[in-house]
């Protein structure tokens, strides 16, 4: 009999939380060797996790789903712009979130980047992961626009793009030696506002 402070118990065994654990931490560790989001299977991560494929099956529809778990399980939570002004709060957004996002986010984001134009299931699972953080950027160039520190006719898209591509080409590429990481968001930012900012 059911009360008002009981509920039903759901019928089958719980979900082991130690197992799913395992299988995505077998993601994780095989994108991290160096394979690469094209080459992982079902198969791979089974053997990894030491368990069964229908084990992991009856917990991810997919490769796909499965991916979006596993990312989302490093990637850390979005950082808190502190509404003090514009160019703070951009600086918050392009630095890394340090120490508590696992370090392996950007490198197993690396080798999702080149599957984005092969696969529009991946094209959407690196949209997924990049748009809250893009969101949070869009909102603080729209209060920057009400408060006057940003010029009325602002493109916020095109803003959004400007600030985000030189951190993240340099951070998945290091495609610059002579670019501190920990100095090139406060960098960006600087020269970007520079053609932002009213006239």
């Amino acid at each position: 009999m059911t009360t008002a402070t009981t509920s039903p118990r759901p019928p089958g065994r719980p979900r082991s939380v130690r197992v799913d654990q395992a299988i995505i931490q077998a993601v994780l560790e095989l994108l991290t060797e160096g394979g690469s989001v094209e080459t992982l299977s079902i198969e791979a991560v089974a053997a990894r996790a030491g368990v069964g494929k229908a084990t992991i099956y009856r917990r991810w529809s997919g490769k796909e789903a499965l991916l979006i778990d596993a990312i989302g399980s490093i990637k850390g939570p979005l950082p808190q712009p502190a509404g003090r002004s514009v160019r703070e709060d951009l600086v918050t957004l392009l630095q890394p979130v340090r120490p508590r996002r696992d370090e392996r986010f950007d490198r197993i984001l690396s080798c999702l980047v080149p599957e984005v134009t092969r696969s529009e299931q991946r094209y959407r699972l690196y949209q997924s992961l990049v748009e809250p953080r893009r969101e949070l950027m869009r909102q603080v160039l729209r209060r920057g626009i009400r408060t006057g520190e940003l010029r009325s006719d602002l493109d916020i898209e095109v803003a959004v793009a400007v600030l985000t591509a030189p951190v993240l080409v340099q951070r998945m590429l290091r495609w610059h030696p002579q670019l501190e990481p920990d100095t090139l968001p406060e960098r960006v930012v600087d020269t970007v506002l520079a053609g932002l900012s009213p006239r």
